[in-house]
């Protein structure tokens, strides 16, 4: 299970990218984050918009929800999914985690 932890503008979790890939996609696990390899090279943050644009599009969340919050310049990254500014419910946790469950349970992550 991807651990989810709360932070004062929402949830965070972490991914792991590997750059350079055929193709973009989520493959599974990497200790405690979510594993993507991406098309894009570790250059002039290209690495770090697909990893958001990809997050979002399979999250079906809108890409501003999302953003890179630590791990810039590293493989592995801390992303922030933006709550609302009331703080963060545990409606919005459970969904987060629905949706990353389903993503994972679709594609039969090991």
């Amino acid at each position: 299970m991807l651990p989810i932890t709360h932070h004062p503008k929402g949830l965070t979790f972490k991914v792991f990218v590997q750059p350079r890939s055929s193709k973009n996609q989520i493959v599974g696990f990497h200790g405690d984050a979510l594993k993507i390899k991406l098309t894009a090279p570790p250059v002039n943050d290209a690495a770090n918009r697909m990893c958001i644009q990809h997050l979002a599009k399979y999250l079906r969340l809108p890409r501003s929800s999302l953003s890179v919050i630590s791990g810039h310049h590293s493989r592995t990254k801390l992303i922030l999914y933006s709550c609302s500014d009331r703080g963060i419910s545990e409606k919005a946790l459970d969904h987060l985690k629905q949706l990353i469950n389903s993503l994972i349970n679709s594609k039969k992550i090991p």
